[in-house]
Parts: C-alpha cells; structure tokens; sequence
C-alpha cells in the first residue's frame, strides 16, 4: 500500500496548498484575519504531507518495491544503499518530488521564522508559495506521478544510470534544488510587496535574508555539480556551458543582482522596479531550467529524456507565473516612484552599474542558451553554441563588473569623490600590476595576465576594505584587527568574505586555463610518461568485481625528481545491469595542482588508452566557490534582521491593509 497511502497523501497535499494559496490572499485583500490565519497551518500540513509522500517514495527504493515504475527504472538489487536513496531523484518523478519538498520546506521556514513579522505580509508571502505548490503539486499528479504502478511488477530493476552512481550526486540535487525553489521565497516576497502596494525598505530587509541563503545553497550547488563532471566525466573539464548548466547558472546572476538590489532598497529605498524585476526574472529562470530539463528539447548528462507533454505543462505554468507577476508589476509600477537621489559618483550608481552588467551577461547566457533551439523548432537548421561564444561575450561583461567589486565598498552613499577613491585603493592597484607583470614574465598570455590582474585587484581592494574599517577602532593595529570581527556587522563580513571567494575564483580559472597540460598516450604495465616534470608509471592493471559492476583498476605510481609523490588509481567498470561502460578518474589533488590520470580503451594485449593531466590551481575554483557561499551564509544570520522582524511584529498593521484595499 505504499504507493497508494503516498499519492493519498500527494492528493492531501494539493488540497492544503489549494487553500494556503487561496483563502490567505483573499483575507489579506479584505481584511479578514480568520483566512489569513489558514496560511501558516496550511503550509506545515502541505510540508507534512510531502515529506510523508517522500520517505515512503525513498523507502520503496530501499525495499526495492519494483511494482512501482519509478523504482523499476532507477534501481537495481545490486545497487549499494546510498544510490538506492539517490535514486528517489535520479529520475524524472522522483527529483520532481525532491522539487515539491524543498518547496514545501522554504515555505515551512517562512512560517515559522516570520512569526514576528505582520500577518497581512506573512499571508500574501505563504499565499503565493502555496499557488506556487499546488502548480508543482499538479504537475507531479496529473503527468509525473511517481507512485504510478507497474503491473506485473518488474522482476529486477534497470538500475540508476552509472553517471549518478557517485557520491557527489547523494548531496549535489538537493542543494541545487534548495538554490533553484529558494528564490520562490523573493519572489513571494516581492508579489506581496506589491500586492500590499508597500515597497520599501522595510520589505526589502524582509527579503533580504531568504534570498541570500538560497543563492548561497545554488552557489554550492551549482559547484558541486562542477566537481562531479570535472571526476566523474573522466576528461577533467569543470564547465561545459552546456544548457542545462546554464539553466543553473541563469537564476545565479539575477539573484546575485537581486542581492546587490536588496541592499540599496534597504539603505536608500532606491531600485525598488529594479528589485522587483530582478526577484521575477530570478525565479521565472529556476522555472526555466525545469523546463530545459525536463520537457526533452535538451540532449544533456544532466537532462531528464521525458515526455514533451510534461515540457507543454511546466511551459505553461511558467507563463502563468511570469505573465501574471509581470502584469501586476505593471499595474503597480507607476505608484513604486523613484526613491532618493544620488549623485553619479557614489555607490548607488557603481551598483545600478552591477546590476546592468548582470541582467546583461544573462541576457546573453539565454541567448546562446535558446537561439539553436529556436532555430531547430522553427526548421532553420541545427546549431550549436559553445564555449567560444560564451567566453566572447560573457568574459567582457564581467571584467568591468569585477572592476566596480573592488570600488563599491568603499563608495559612500549618495555621492562619493573619484580622486578620493583612487587615493583609498592605489595599493590595491600597485598590487594587481605587480601580480599581472608576475605572470607576463612567467611566460603567460595577455588574456591569462589580465585574469591574474582581476584576481589580485579583488583580492587587495578587500584587504584595503577591511584596513579601513579596522581605522575606526581605536588600539594599535593588531587591536583593531583582533576587533573588526565583533565589530563589523556579519552582513559586512559576509560581502568581503564572498568578494574575496571571487578573487580566488578568478585566480583558480585563471591558473587552469593557461597552464594545464595533458598528454594521451599509450600505456601497459612497467611503461612511464613524463608530464609537467612528474613521471607517471603504470605498475599494474587488475580485474576485480563492485557490487553492481566489473572493473578494471589500474596502479600508476607518481614520482618528482626520483621522490614519490602518489600512487593513483584509474579504473575502468561495466554495469552489468545496463552493459554501460564508465571512466572513474584518479585524482591526486593538491593546494597547487591537480594531477588526474584517467583510464581508457584497451589497445591491445595489456596496454591502454591512457589520458595524464596536470592542472594547476584546480582546486582554486572550488574554494573561491565555498568562500562565496560561507559569506552568504554569514550574510544571512546578520543579526540586524532578527531585529528588523522583532519591530516589524511591533509596527501597526492598518496601513498594509489599507495599501491592499487601495
């Protein structure tokens, strides 16, 4: 009865949705405090019924109940524990549940962390994720249902698709999903903003901190889902600017905007359109990466090939959302007005200037994203747009948005001085030449020279950023180092610590992407290849048998200068249950480079295909990428929110009403 007492409960869900979406909104509009009451209930009943949908999904696999379809074409008998549990949303039905539970779960932490902030706002927030909810719930019961029966059951599984059967992909869904729903929470935020007629400051440091923590949850997502293709793929690249990475990384520049947005709204009340477009476009985008993915116009590693009538349902739930928000927008702009002014030198102007360097750079992502499949939908022929397209367009966008990182923090607000400013950072400026003169002389490229020019610039302008504060602290120098970090307020330290996330960043790619090597040879047992000045020696193959697959697993020794280094790994597997081969790369990863040797055909008696890569710096992506996340995190739990929901709760409530009825 597992699959039914799950769809009963999937049905129960929709219900409570249906009325969190309904009654909460309609209340808020006519002042009537019972029906918004309804909203906070209905969103924990939504929550509780999901989740129970979900562990009794996730316990079939375990169970392996292959009378019901998706587990039948995701798992296998054979497959080890952890993948069975990564396979819930290793297909289409069940990753689609995984969606419906993050976005049941953000609006639970709505209810419960916005308690202090006035009800007519909590209502319309929980209203519009509720309508949001019973869309997804809808979608899941009526073309994804992923309790649907498979009678007779199957006798054994097809197994969950190699690629998945990684570690990486146990963790690297569910923060991604939390990134793609969490923008939900803005958008609910903004809908409401103007349903209330009230955009102001005060909403925006409502919204402020849900939309950080779920830009930093697709930061993190979207970099794990770059460490897996970059081991798991087997031909240590990071970043393919395929669609459905793009789809990922759309929603990531509208909501790094719409953070920069947020935080002039708050200070100044300024940027209030802006914000507004950018919390729509931020989330519209998450729902078209579900499209992307899920309706089969993509051929993608990261694609779900699914019915195109799923792709017809979610298109037209995304002009719904779209269309509806955009026309409200409409409706409310002429009333948002314009908010102070300022000067064009001053930090709200190098901000304005962030955000159209953003919305700029999407917009290109989403041309070349979409323009081969409009011209392959409309018969013009077949296309394809990659990363020489991308890296012509989108590198030059954001040189001068690196730029202006470095400045911002440092403007003042309202008008600043330039001679000022470029007093303030000249060192942080000697530094950037030195380091880029550094890299021309080690024999690097312009382009390479001028990527190490934005790293050190972004690295040196924090540090003069944080010199500055520790000015206003009295003590000697190291006194008022030791005191900055009870001092400074988190949100602060949270933008330095990410801006310097993007410094390290920049370096890594920069590092990889000049001075990597590789080297295809062929290989069999007691042979070497020298690379980098490492000698690689292949000591051994063997055979030997997984628990749903058989291997082959190379010993290749690595020495510098006669000293040993590593003794790598490489394999080679065939799962049986889908005779699908796999490369599983060996990697000895270190804080300067990356030594990744992967294992390939054989060519013969004992010899292979054997692919050696030395990657300087590698790792320097995914630091940069944590450093990102860390300051949202710390950006996030700045304790002025708690402060501003504790005096929101206290605020009259009247005028939010009135707004409504006006």
């Amino acid at each position: 009865m597992i699959g039914e007492i799950g769809h009963f409960c999937l049905i129960v869900a929709l219900m409570l949705a249906l009325a969190q979406g309904i009654l909460p909104l309609l209340g808020a509009a006519r002042g009537r405090s019972t029906w918004m009451a309804v909203a906070q209930p209905a969103a924990q009943g939504q929550f509780l019924f999901v989740a129970i949908a979900f562990a009794l999904l996730v316990s079939a696999f375990l169970n392996n109940d292959f009378s019901i379809a998706v587990v039948a074409q995701n798992s296998n008998t054979q497959l080890p524990t952890p993948y069975r549990v990564a396979a819930v949303w290793g297909g289409h039905e069940g990753s689609m549940l995984l969606w419906v539970l993050m976005l049941s779960l953000w609006g639970i932490a709505v209810s419960v962390f916005s308690q202090r902030l006035p009800t007519a706002i909590v209502a319309r927030v929980l209203g519009v994720m509720g309508l949001l909810g019973a869309g997804f719930l809808g979608f899941l019961l009526f073309t994804s249902n992923p309790f649907a029966r498979l009678l007779p059951a199957a006798g054994e599984g097809r197994d969950l698709n190699p690629l998945l059967q990684d570690p990486g992909m146990v963790i690297h869904p569910p923060m991604l999903y939390m990134g793609y729903v969490g923008f939900s929470v803005a958008f609910a935020f903004a809908i409401a903003a103007l349903l209330s007629g009230r955009l102001d400051a005060t909403w925006a440091r409502w919204s402020r901190p849900w939309t950080t923590i779920a830009w930093m949850f697709l930061t993190l997502g979207i970099a794990l889902g770059s460490g897996w293709a970059y081991y798991e793929l087997g031909w240590g690249g990071w970043w393919f600017w395929d669609p459905v990475e793009n789809a990922s990384f759309l929603p990531w520049l509208a909501g790094t905007a719409l953070i920069h947005s947020l935080a002039v709204t708050e200070k100044r009340g300024v940027f209030r359109s802006w914000t507004v477009l950018l919390a729509i476009f931020a989330f519209s985008f998450s729902l078209l990466g579900t499209f992307l993915v899920r309706s089969g116009v993509l051929t993608s590693v990261h694609a779900f090939a699914t019915d195109p009538r799923r792709g017809i349902y979610i298109l037209a739930f995304l002009v719904a959302v779209v269309g509806s928000s955009l026309a409200l927008f409409a409706a409310r702009a002429p009333k948002v007005g314009l908010g102070g002014g300022f000067k064009a030198i001053s930090r709200e102007t190098l901000l304005l200037a962030n955000n159209v360097l953003l919305s700029v750079a999407a917009a290109s992502v989403l041309l070349g994203t979409l323009y081969p499949l409009l011209l392959d939908a409309l018969s013009l022929g077949k296309i394809s747009v990659g990363p020489p397209y991308f890296e012509a367009v989108f590198v030059p966008l954001m040189a001068p948005a690196i730029f202006l990182m470095g400045v911002g923090p440092l403007a003042r607000w309202r008008e600043a001085s330039l001679p000022d400013l470029a007093k303030r950072l000249r060192w942080a400026l000697v530094a950037a030449l030195v380091a880029s003169g550094v890299s021309l002389a080690a024999g690097g490229s312009l382009l390479s020279c001028f990527g190490v020019l934005l790293a050190a610039w972004v690295a040196g302008a924090t540090l003069v950023t944080v010199l500055e504060r520790a000015r206003n602290v009295p003590g000697s120098l190291l006194q008022r180092v030791a005191r900055l970090p009870r001092l400074l307020p988190r949100g602060e330290w949270g933008m330095l610590l990410a801006h310097f996330g993007v410094g390290v960043f920049i370096f890594g790619v920069t590092m990889v992407k000049t001075w990597e090597t590789e080297r295809d040879v062929r290989m069999e047992p007691g042979t070497t290849t020298t690379l980098g000045g490492y000698v690689f020696r292949m000591d051994s193959v063997a055979e030997y048998t997984g628990p749903n697959y058989l291997g082959l697993r190379a010993a290749m020794t690595v020495t510098r200068d006669g000293q040993p280094v590593a003794v790598l790994h490489p394999e080679k597997r065939l799962y049986t249950a889908q005779g699908m081969p796999m490369t599983e790369a060996a990697i000895d990863a270190g804080l300067t480079r990356d030594l990744y040797v992967s294992l390939g055909e054989n060519v013969g008696g004992s010899a292979f295909a054997v692919r050696v890569q030395v990657k300087p710096f590698v790792d320097w992506i995914w630091a940069g990428a944590l450093l990102m996340a860390l300051g949202g995190l710390l950006a996030a739990t700045d304790r002025r929110y708690r402060l501003a929901r504790e005096s929101a709760r206290q605020a009259p409530q009247p005028a939010l009403i009135a707004g409504a009825q006006a």
